[in-house]
């Protein structure tokens, strides 16, 4: 038996380092370690609630808007404002833009170019990822195009990208007319044209349409980026790599007027489930903060004691009813009923494979939606309302929402018109999570269990959890 460290990783949002017992050259067990503390929960206690309209996109440059749309639910919950319409559809909008460009951000920077790997060099698909990826290669110059556009239309319609203040209870503060929604239709064509002939090699129809695994024969045989690396996935056993236990959770996305596209739930034994949030618990065992029992968020503390004996992480353990759960893509894929994700989870488990090609299904659907959302705008209509309610003194609430990672929730009190306790769960604190009190590993931990003990290999298991450890550590 041996120890080994791998870290600090790159190609990563934060700090990393992952701590492994090795038995007979195979991982047995393994420590996911956040090494930094940034402390926002404990910044906004005291400050007035719209602050944290302010601050909370500040908490990472790659998922900016998704923490702005969880504060926004959160005040909405709080004060009882409901959005305008057209304001909703376009806080969608921007949204699905900024998963989307996270989507292509984690397959073209994160995890390709581990397929270019030099412990690849026999393998047929190496040299044509390698040509793909490397200096001069034409990959880069066009997911960053397609990036680009993505953001563009962010910044038409949240006035910046990252940390807009443009999203708010009542809707949004930017109108859009007959040009600029044209404007936004081409800019989004060209994205469709990207995702259709470089990333996916297939129309977006036919993504969506997948229903059991054989039907990913196509893709496979496809001159697009989906079919390069299903073909290498297939000769790897991506299929087997990386199972974590299988109990899946996602919050309600994309809300409009009441509805949204993607269920909450949990997803175990095969089957989708309610999702009952009073279960949900935060253990500190072994993380490095004070001594506490397990709490819901709701009355949770974040209060940093780095001496602690036996910790090993900044990162808190999500619990729900007392076991860990994944959270992602493939999540929300399973409970809003996939046939062909579904049918390969039951076969093998959540997986390196099931991981990607859940994010390569949503990003068709969500060129499809964000079509959608601007053809549904009435521009004639109001983009936000005005306040017309009492200013909040007291309460507390939850803001939930879905991350291009997973499921991300705050939670505030409010105590005579000031945050008394503000409470961050982010994806990437379910998948990184440490053990708890019972010796539960995290996601992550529990997928590397078993792996052989070769560097890349780790590594594709941890980038298809695609790891943002600032949110984490908040």
């Amino acid at each position: 038996m041996s120890r080994k460290i791998l870290g600090p990783f790159n190609r990563v949002e934060g700090d990393l380092a992952v701590n492994l017992t090795l038995d007979d050259e195979r991982v047995s067990s393994a420590q996911v370690t956040s090494p930094m503390y940034r402390g926002f929960e404990r910044a906004l206690v005291g400050r007035p609630l719209a602050d944290a309209l302010v601050v909370v996109p500040r908490i990472c440059g790659i998922c900016s808007v998704s923490q702005s749309v969880a504060a926004v639910r959160l005040i909405q919950a709080l004060t009882g404002v409901s959005p305008a319409a057209n304001g909703e559809r376009v806080m969608n909008i921007v949204h699905a833009c900024e998963n989307l460009a996270d989507h292509l951000t984690h397959f073209y920077l994160f995890f390709a170019p581990d397929l270019a790997h030099a412990d690849y060099a026999g393998q047929p698909w190496h040299a044509d990822w390698a040509a793909r990826l490397g200096s001069g290669g034409p990959a880069a110059r066009q997911w960053l195009a397609a990036r680009a556009t993505l953001l563009r239309m962010v910044g038409l319609l949240a006035g910046r990208w990252p940390h807009t203040l443009a999203l708010q209870p009542g809707g949004v503060t930017r109108t859009v007319d007959a040009v600029e929604r044209l404007r936004l239709l081409g800019w989004l064509a060209e994205v469709r044209q990207f995702v259709e002939t470089v990333l996916l090699g297939v129309p977006i129809e036919h993504m969506l349409a997948l229903q059991q695994p054989d039907d990913l024969d196509a893709l496979r045989a496809g001159a697009g980026d989906a079919g390069r690396w299903l073909r290498a996935a297939d000769a790897l056993d991506f299929a087997r790599l990386g199972r974590a236990g299988d109990r899946f959770l996602a919050f309600a996305a994309y809300h409009n007027q009441g509805n949204a596209p993607w269920p909450a739930g949990l997803w175990a034994d095969g089957r989708a489930q309610p999702l009952d949030l009073s279960l949900l618990s935060e253990d500190v065992s072994h993380s490095w903060y004070e001594a506490a029992p397990p709490r819901h968020p709701a009355a949770g503390d974040t209060l940093p004691n780095p001496h602690k004996h036996g910790a090993y992480s900044w990162n808190k353990a999500p619990r729900l009813a007392g076991l860990p759960a994944e959270t992602g893509a493939l999540a929300r894929q399973l409970l809003a009923g996939q046939p062909c994700l579904t049918a390969l989870v039951r076969q093998h488990g959540g997986s390196v494979l099931t991981r990607l090609l859940a994010r390569q299904i949503e990003a068709a659907w969500l060129v499809q939606a964000i079509q959608h959302w601007l053809a549904a705008l009435e521009l004639s209509e109001p983009f936000i309302q005005p306040p017309t309610h009492t200013p909040l003194t007291d309460g507390m609430a939850a803001g939930l929402t879905e991350a291009a990672r997973g499921a991300l929730g705050h939670w505030a009190s409010v105590e005579g018109g000031r945050i008394s306790r503000y409470q961050i769960i982010a994806p990437t604190s379910w998948n990184f999570s440490p053990r708890d009190a019972h010796g539960q590993p995290g996601p992550l931990e529990i997928a590397l269990e078993g792996v052989a003990n070769q560097d890349v290999r780790i590594q594709h298991v941890v980038r298809s959890f695609d790891p943002c450890m600032v949110c984490t550590v908040h």
